[in-house]
């Protein structure tokens, strides 16, 4: 999940690697949901279309979903397991395409999906 906002100059380099690794990692299993900070939809829409994005954005125009991770800066990426478990925060960029970033979602999608429980 990264938090994100069009306004955001340091989030900007990061979302055509976001896309990129949408792209590609989807087939095994990554999902990107970007979360836009308190921004009309117009405005993710073009910000969407100039980059090429076609991973899920969700609006947050309230700040509520920001304000319920302890969003504090943009960009804001959280990594989450199959298991629902968050595994890694950054605040601020990153370099997403780098060999230690690769690493580490490439051991998060060889983990096994959770199975359901019996109830």
């Amino acid at each position: 999940m990264n938090f994100w906002a069009s306004w955001c100059a340091e989030c900007r380099p990061e979302m055509p690697v976001l896309e990129q690794l949408h792209r590609e990692l989807a087939p095994q299993g990554l999902a990107v949901i970007g979360i836009n900070a308190r921004e009309e939809q117009g405005a993710v829409r073009r910000y969407a279309n100039e980059l090429g994005l076609s991973f899920p954005l969700v609006l947050d125009p309230d700040g509520k979903i920001n304000a319920q991770y302890g969003v504090v800066g943009l960009p804001t990426t959280f990594l989450v397991g199959r298991d629902g478990r968050v595994v890694a925060l950054a605040v601020g960029p990153r370099e997403w395409a780098s060999t230690p970033a690769r690493a580490l979602i490439q051991a998060l999608l060889a983990e096994p999906a959770p199975r359901p429980s019996a109830e």
